[in-house]
């Protein structure tokens, strides 16, 4: 089975909207959508189709007989009832489909195991369709292989970015930050989040004092001479600072808690979305960073101790203990916005300091 799995979108937009909800699907990675090609007309895109037309690059056969089209994936949907549904798939997958669509409308989880479990060895590729963000959740978790592909409809961008972290396909461009300021501040409540996953070396939390400047964060899998590694853990940052969510809005450090959802991010900028196991914020002396990218000035307030790690541009760790004026970290910079209950609004003015 292959490991690119994909999120197509079905434009859950008129006709009329197209020719701007395309290019939005572009610049957040999408590929492939499902849709007829006459619809989208004049608009130049370079994205693939799926759809019951030989115009589309994935054609949907809609006769009983299989016939290839040179140049062209060709594929059937079927609409899953029955475990004699599942047969059926499996006996006209083999007589030559490049892929499947399936839709199941009940007991979506063991349809689908068994599905995955008969087409992965023949190398057919398995399209679900999916109506909620966390329906596509499951579908590329189901027996740890996942379907290759989920066809969401959606008319929201927003939505479309949640659930890309889901496939670890949404990133963020990381920029050097160049350390102005480094100073102790006394004591704080600072929040460590410990999450129900592993992380890895060169992931951590983006953490800032303001929503559109913040810190990668690494996590504590290095440990120290003093303490063990703690791979499931990021001491974040300060009770008033911000981390992302995986759906694009902000939470205050404070806010988090067991079942929480954050977001992880590695050196390369790709994220995915972790769990909170638990949250713990205790009284610890702290640190003020300061770092500019482009004539922008972002802030964190972090535990001052050696466990505390940035990560500088060459992939190497550094702790806040060991930071110098001149140094430079990886930071999540972009302009400001105004913020309503964590979400983005556009027309607002604001000036954070």
């Amino acid at each position: 089975m292959s490991k690119n799995r994909e999120l197509i979108i079905s434009p859950k937009v008129s006709q009329a909207q197209l020719s701007k909800f395309l290019p939005n699907l572009e610049s957040e990675g999408i590929k492939m959508i499902y849709l007829d090609p006459k619809k989208i007309g004049k608009t130049k895109t370079k994205l693939e189709t799926i759809f019951a037309s030989t115009n589309a690059k994935h054609v949907i056969l809609e006769k009983e007989s299989i016939r290839k089209i040179r140049g062209k994936k060709i594929g059937k949907k079927f609409e899953i009832l029955s475990n004699e549904d599942i047969e059926k798939i499996l006996t006209i997958a083999k007589k030559g489909l490049d892929f499947v669509i399936v839709e199941v409308k009940d007991w979506k989880i063991i349809p689908l195991e068994n599905i995955i479990a008969k087409l992965h060895k023949i190398h057919t590729k398995i399209y679900a369709i999916a109506r909620t963000p966390e329906e596509v959740k499951k579908m590329f978790s189901i027996l740890e292989i996942g379907v290759d592909g989920v066809i969401f409809s959606s008319s929201s961008i927003p939505e479309i970015r949640e659930v890309m972290v889901y496939l670890g396909s949404r990133s963020f461009n990381l920029d050097k930050g160049k350390i102005i300021e480094i100073k102790e501040v006394g004591d704080g409540e600072r929040v460590c989040v410990d999450t129900a996953s592993m992380l890895h070396k060169g992931e951590g939390m983006l953490i800032g004092s303001r929503s559109n400047f913040l810190f990668l964060v690494h996590n504590e899998s290095v440990g120290s001479s003093f303490t063990s590694p703690r791979p499931f853990r990021v001491n974040a940052g300060a009770v008033h600072c911000y981390t992302l969510s995986p759906n694009g809005t902000t939470n205050y450090l404070s806010e988090i808690e067991t079942g929480s959802e954050v977001l992880i991010i590695n050196s390369k900028g790709k994220a995915r979305r972790a769990t909170v196991g638990r949250s713990k914020i205790e009284r610890r002396p702290m640190l003020m960073i300061k770092a500019s990218v482009n004539g922008e000035v972002g802030g964190i307030i972090a535990q001052d101790a050696e466990t505390i790690r940035f990560v500088r541009p060459n992939g190497q760790l550094v702790s806040v203990t060991h930071l110098k004026k001149g140094d430079t970290v990886m930071v999540y910079s972009k302009s400001a916005t105004g913020r309503h209950f964590g979400m983005e609004v556009d027309d607002e003015y604001i000036l954070e300091k």
